[in-house]
């Protein structure tokens, strides 16, 4: 039970740590932190066959606390999101609890939660975690007593009239829901906006039978390409839950931080925010006209980072696009998907953009497996090493520390750091010309293995 308390959510396998026990304890736990700001949450769920279940056992954990839920029902992710930032009869909810296993395997879920507009994560959840570990004799009875609202319809009028101008677009458009909750709103919009598109497995399914939710992995972008290699333009993939996105092009598969550079150019002196695996080409691209700032990997650290910074944009490689400009600060796939097209209405032609830019040659996230236990030690001795560094490492120009140890070589850089969710160290790699990447990507491997064998 110990290991389902995550870095940025709470997730585990359906009846086997998630179960009817540990979840209505988890929501009276949670109950009792909300009680501190106000007495409602609204809760919504994602396809998963299961995820109904979870809503009605966290409900009866609220209740038991003296929270009022409000059930949204099945929706994508930024809807449970944007839910804090609306009143719903005269109730505005003080927090929200989204139910979702986003891309994990159809078994899982889990519980991205909200209090007072910011993301209850790190040391909020250890020491929930803490809580539960020492009430496993406490009972909850059957409560699931709720008031329904209509969260998903007042999110999709909010989109609509915000993008009413892209109304009868002529570009035309391909989506991949991947059987994820994308398709609950997403058809929606694009009808009411008269634009010119055609969905894939826009049916919510929580046995996802086409393929798995993960558009960040090349082969689930198989039947998406085939279709964009007819007349489409443009297209969109998304996760389980919709709040990442991918975004195709005849020629390119647009990892998040190219589109922040794309989507910056529209924004007038731009601060953004990007993580330690983006693009050295994204901050210097974005430093000609406005300014970068690195920080930690996790959608938690980069909520919370954009709204203390004031920045306009913040992202990740993985898909994650968080708009501050014009939007509430949190990570939205859909509404990234009405910022392209506005892109495209403006006249962008994004191939040309992207090939303006430095050419680099760049490895995806490569995950080096080790223990639970041991990941956070690796780090701290790697970060010893370094202190006086191996002779086989290439000149170093720096090393920055903010999330692991991004080390910047002169002709380019690698990274290593502990996952917060999964029992690996992470590692990418990014140089001018092949030979650099490969000489890069072996010195660190190197210096890893070093550090294993001598812990």
């Amino acid at each position: 039970m110990h290991s389902i308390f995550r870095e940025y959510d709470i997730r585990g396998i359906f009846k086997k740590e998630l179960n009817e026990k540990s979840v209505k304890l988890i929501g009276y736990l949670l109950g009792k932190e909300i009680k501190k700001k106000d007495k409602f949450v609204a809760i919504g769920y994602d396809a998963r066959t299961h995820s109904p279940v979870l809503r009605d056992y966290l409900s009866s954990g609220f209740n038991a606390a003296g929270v009022k839920v409000l059930d949204m029902g099945m929706v994508a992710t930024p809807v449970n999101y944007f839910a804090n930032y609306v009143e719903f009869s005269g109730i505005t909810p003080s927090a929200s609890v989204m139910i979702t296993g986003s891309h994990n395997p159809k078994e899982y879920n889990g519980f991205k939660i909200t209090i007072d507009k910011q993301p209850f994560f790190g040391n909020d959840i250890y020491d929930l975690r803490d809580k539960f570990l020492k009430m496993q004799d406490f009972n909850i009875k059957d409560d699931t007593t709720c008031i329904k609202i209509a969260a998903k319809k007042r999110y999709i009028d909010y989109i609509t009239k915000e993008f009413s101008h892209l109304k009868a677009l002529k570009t035309k458009i391909i989506l991949d829901c991947g059987n994820g909750v994308a398709g609950t709103v997403i058809k929606d919009i694009f009808n009411q906006l008269e634009l010119d598109y055609k969905a894939l497995y826009l049916e919510p399914n929580g046995e996802f039978p086409n393929h798995h939710p993960d558009p960040t992995v090349e082969e689930n972008l198989y039947d998406i390409k085939k279709e964009l290699k007819k007349d489409f333009e443009i297209g969109f993939a998304y996760d389980g839950d919709a709040d990442r996105i991918v975004v195709l092009t005849k020629k390119y598969n647009i990892k998040g931080d190219i589109l922040a550079i794309l989507l910056a150019k529209h924004i007038k002196n731009p601060t953004v925010i990007g993580e330690v695996k983006c693009s050295s080409v994204m901050y210097d691209e974005i430093n000609k006209t406005g300014k970068a700032v690195m920080y930690k990997t996790g959608h938690s650290n980069l909520k919370v980072k954009i709204k203390q910074s004031g920045a306009d944009l913040a992202a990740e490689v993985s898909g994650h696009i968080f708009f501050n400009d014009r939007y509430f600060g949190y990570d939205d796939a859909l509404y990234a998907t009405l910022r392209v097209l506005e892109l495209i209405k403006d006249g962008m032609n994004l191939d040309e953009e992207i090939e303006k830019l430095p050419k680099v040659c760049s490895t995806e996230e490569i995950k080096v497996k080790t223990t639970e236990e041991k990941k956070f030690e690796l780090m701290k001795w790697i970060k010893e090493i370094l202190r006086h560094p191996p002779s086989y490492l290439p000149k170093i120009k720096k090393i920055i520390n903010i999330d692991g140890v991004r080390i910047n070589f002169e002709n380019g850089w690698g990274l290593i750091r502990a996952s917060n969710t999964t029992p690996v160290l992470v590692t990418r790699f990014e140089a001018k010309n092949k030979k650099d990447l490969k000489l890069y990507q072996e010195s660190l491997n190197r210096l890893i293995e070093y550090a294993k064998e001598s812990l």
